[in-house]
């Protein structure tokens, strides 16, 4: 949970950072800031003149900006949860990870039921230096059952994903 914090307080400062700079080049163009001149220069000249001979310079910057917000969008968007499918069961969760406790470094354990009750969803991160056999026969034949069982009901479909990190 701490690494969503970190990923909506990151987003919070630059949001609020793009916010703030957004309403000022506003204010700054409408010409309603109270104590500058209406002339006033922004850029230095150098700036002003490398703008002035390329034209396509601006856009490139606006793209680039453009850009720079939709992944930015994206990536609040995956930090509230949005676009992951179904509901995380705890109790699965905990199943999974004390019924591989003897994995080393198993890491991103987790279980979803994905629909209403449609199929249970088991997915896992291993190192390479684990048994991956083992580590599917241990699933296949005791824990997605027994997670299976103990979540929703035996009739329930289950999709396991096991990723190995190098």
């Amino acid at each position: 949970m701490r690494q969503y914090t970190g990923n909506r307080i990151g987003l919070a400062v630059v949001g609020a950072f793009l916010l703030v700079a957004g309403i000022y080049a506003y204010l700054r163009g409408q010409d309603r800031l109270p104590g500058l001149a209406p002339r006033a220069k922004v850029l230095p000249d150098a700036g002003t003149e490398a703008v002035a001979a390329n034209p396509w310079l601006s856009w490139g910057i606006a793209l680039t900006l453009l850009a720079l917000a939709l992944v930015s969008l994206r990536w609040l968007l995956m930090c509230l949860g949005w676009g992951r499918r179904g509901a995380r069961t705890g109790m699965g969760t905990a199943m999974l990870c004390v019924g591989l406790k003897d994995v080393e470094g198993l890491s991103r354990a987790g279980v979803r039921i994905v629909g209403e009750a449609d199929r249970l969803r088991v997915s896992l991160a291993c190192p390479a230096t684990a048994d991956v056999g083992a580590v599917v026969g241990k699933l296949d034949r005791e824990i997605v059952g027994r997670i299976r069982r103990e979540v929703v009901g035996e009739d329930l479909g289950a999709v396991v994903r096991l990723h190995v990190r190098r």
